[in-house]
């Protein structure tokens, strides 16, 4: 029985982690609001290395429509504007010679749909985490047979993983539904 609460265990550690993981890529869908957060996975040539705009440069939002971006040298001005070019977040830098400036357009109901369209897509990753954990989980337990667990307490194992599974993907889903009012609603 040990064996299996360890499994237990371990199955909610890593679906947490999926979800942590599907939080963080969610920050990236922008909903209008200018928020540092939507410039995470931006990296920038620094010194012939990629490093992440956060270490190069102290990012603030001084509205709700435009973000800041204050080097810590003036020389990768030039850099960080192309960095965020390139990523695929549509977002159009500007410079005053000392700091990189981004106006966030307001979002038409046609980018709207294909934020919408983006955040379902991240989910099912996320729900399809869940279930490949599910499944690593219950062929554990199933091994576990081979060391003299009773059938029963493999079944109820496997019902509890199961039980587990659905809390999980019930918060994706919960997850995905706060996205979309927050992207859909003006």
């Amino acid at each position: 029985m040990e064996e299996i609460d360890l499994i237990l265990e371990d199955t909610k550690e890593r679906m947490d982690k999926s979800i942590q993981f599907l939080i963080t890529e969610l920050k990236k869908i922008r909903a209008g609001k200018a928020t540092p957060s939507m410039l995470d996975g931006i990296m920038v040539e620094y010194y012939g290395v990629p490093t992440p705009l956060l270490q190069v440069a102290s990012i603030t939002t001084p509205d709700s429509r435009t973000l800041f971006i204050k080097p810590w040298e003036k020389t990768i001005i030039q850099d960080i504007e192309k960095s965020i070019v390139n990523s695929d977040l549509g977002l159009n830098p500007q410079n005053d010679g000392e700091n990189v400036i981004i106006n966030i357009p307001p979002l038409t109901e046609e980018r709207r749909l294909v934020l919408v369209k983006q955040i379902k897509s991240e989910g099912e990753k996320g729900k399809i985490s869940i279930r490949s954990v599910r499944k690593e989980s219950n062929e554990l337990v199933k091994k576990l047979s081979n060391e003299g667990v009773s059938e029963d307490a493999i079944s109820n194992g496997e019902n509890d993983i199961q039980k587990i599974t659905d809390v999980k993907i019930n918060k994706i889903d919960d997850i995905i539904k706060s996205k979309e009012v927050e992207i859909t609603t003006i």
